[in-house]
């Protein structure tokens, strides 16, 4: 049996003005001290991927303009919301002063499992350094601190991957009353599509 598949184009089918008011999913990334411009980048392809409301970039954290940021972001930086803030607390307070609640991503005696933790919406997700993790100040602020299952022998996970483990855990937790705001349709436009070569499938 043989049959063809299609894949769809890698680009959205709305112009940028169009692109710029869809309704966004609202988590808030919070970078805080990240070292790697390339780690930045990815995160911020995540965050169009997901449709994130805004990314902060905060202290250290590579932002606009820069070189290697707009290399690893592929072009989606131009459609992320992101501002900068010269510290993570201040972003985390100006969160909290929104009324969103703020998790952060570290390995600590107080942490939740990512997977038994119902998130809310909004809510704010700090992502630390590579090397130190979320700061001490910051997580005396947050109102959750989650963990990500760590089975092997090391006990730590790129931050970008870890990035997109959390977001994406946000999102299928949610996902079943997305559809009131138009998320779900993103998957359902019609995009220009590329035909690839036939596909054989064995059946047994």
């Amino acid at each position: 049996m043989e049959t063809r598949i299609q894949v769809r184009s890698f680009d959205s089918d709305l112009n940028p003005e169009q692109f710029q008011v869809i309704p966004r999913f609202p988590v808030y990334a919070v970078l805080e001290n990240l070292r790697s411009a390339f780690n930045v980048g990815s995160i911020i392809r995540t965050a169009d991927c997901a449709l994130l409301k805004m990314v902060y970039l905060c202290g250290i954290t590579a932002h606009p303009p820069h070189r290697k940021l707009d290399k690893t972001s592929l072009g989606a930086l131009p459609f992320v919301q992101w501002e900068y803030r010269e510290s993570a607390l201040e972003a985390v307070r100006e969160c909290r002063s929104k009324s969103i609640p703020v998790a952060a991503l570290e390995l600590t005696d107080r942490s939740q499992c990512l997977w038994e933790i119902d998130f809310p919406l909004p809510v704010a997700l700090v992502m630390g350094n590579e090397a130190l993790g979320v700061s001490r100040e910051v997580l005396n602020e947050v109102d959750h601190i989650v963990e990500i299952p760590m089975l092997g022998y090391k006990n730590s996970i790129n931050v970008a991957v870890a990035f997109g483990v959390a977001v994406y855990e946000i999102q299928r937790q949610h996902w079943g009353s997305a559809s009131r705001d138009s998320w779900k349709t993103r998957l359902k436009r019609n995009q220009p599509v590329r035909q690839t070569g036939p596909c054989r499938c064995v059946e047994k």
